[in-house]
């Protein structure tokens, strides 16, 4: 009786599988790329102020003053948003490998969508005496999502588009079976370092950009009859 109902049972189960695998269709992997130009309308810039000397104190004292006069300036404009960013101090060694001094550093995050003010108070700043470090170029969040979005329609309809050929050419219909949606591009670094401070407060050269979003759309589709 238990041999009978376990080939029956073998019997039906592969009958089912049978079954899955006759109504199962080829799948096919695809890809498909879109692309669009988002304006870059943020200006993110790190400038700093950085000292030698042998005394760790006085050289403390005389960087939390630089970067206290800085905020302030910065803070004159309410359309620059302003935060502090790394700080550090490391010993300076002479050529006998002796502490000969310290190096202090701290920074200044910036960021804002109004590039004109921006380069005007970049130029102040380095009056100050401070470094200009980085300056970078980026879409808002707003214009950003707004992009992604477009670029993700032509990326999708691109997607189809390729499989309704490859399904046509067949002479099969196709539904998707698997898909994925990933997205890339975003800031674009103006100047990775300033060496030289400028020397009077004319207004640092920043001409707006475009930054290149990308979307990239993969997944399987299933032909069939």
């Amino acid at each position: 009786m238990t041999m009978k109902f376990s080939s029956r049972l073998f019997s039906l189960m592969a009958l089912a599988i049978g079954s899955g695998l006759a109504h199962a269709g080829a799948t096919v992997a695809l890809t498909a790329d879109a692309s669009r130009p988002a304006a870059n309308d943020t200006v993110d810039a790190v400038v700093y102020a950085e000292l030698s000397g042998r005394d760790p104190g006085e050289l403390a004292a005389r960087i939390n003053q630089d970067m206290r006069e800085a905020i302030g300036v910065v803070r004159a404009q309410p359309e620059i948003k302003v935060r502090t960013g790394q700080q550090s101090t490391y010993p300076v060694y002479g050529n006998d490998r002796r502490l000969d001094g310290w190096r202090m550093r701290s920074e200044l995050i910036l960021s804002a969508t109004d590039v004109g003010a921006m380069s005007a108070l970049l130029g102040r700043l380095q009056q100050r005496k401070l470094v200009l470090g980085s300056l970078t170029q980026r879409p808002s969040p707003g214009v950003r999502q707004k992009v992604e979005e477009q670029a993700t329609r032509d990326a999708l309809a691109a997607f189809s588009q390729r499989a309704a050929v490859i399904a046509d050419a067949l002479g099969k219909t196709w539904k998707i079976k698997q898909l994925t949606v990933h997205e890339q591009g975003g800031a674009m670094p103006v100047m990775h370092r300033a060496a030289v401070m400028m020397a009077d407060a004319a207004p640092a050269p920043i001409e707006a950009g475009e930054s290149t979003i990308r979307v990239s759309v993969s997944g399987e589709i299933e032909l069939s009859d």
